[in-house]
């Protein structure tokens, strides 16, 4: 087996990864993006592993690291979403800018349930008008 083919195959997924992290929205997108590199990056460690005839096996073991590393990233990645999305109602990351519990979002609409400004900002606002 020439080591062109899944070099380029990692390079494609890397590929894809990279343009799901640059122009997806959802957070949950995000994070599959971010596995595509993680197993791009795999796919060279075994690769380069085999060709290389390692006698440790060197890349096998890294590559266990990372799926141990992205199993743990997306556990907590999924559940740091999930909790945003129960306290904003989206999981667009362009409006999970300001992460504030208190600011409200862009275009001035809030969530169901949520509580609204903090009493502190009411009360600069009655300072301010007085």
């Amino acid at each position: 087996m020439h080591l062109a083919y899944p070099a380029v195959l990692a390079v494609l997924l890397f590929s894809v990864g990279v343009y799901g992290v640059l122009a997806r929205r959802n957070a949950v997108l995000v994070l599959m993006s971010v596995e595509l590199m993680l197993n791009a990056v795999n796919l060279n460690l075994v690769a380069f592993d085999v060709w290389l005839r390692d006698t440790l096996h060197a890349g096998q073991a890294l590559t266990l690291f990372t799926i141990t590393v992205a199993a743990a990233e997306i556990g907590l990645g999924l559940a740091v979403v999930l909790m945003v999305f129960r306290n904003r109602g989206t999981a667009d990351v362009d409006r999970l800018r300001d992460l504030a519990e208190n600011a409200e979002p862009a275009d001035g609409a809030l969530p169901a349930g949520h509580p609204g400004p903090s009493r502190a900002a009411d009360q600069e606002k009655g300072r301010a008008a007085a």
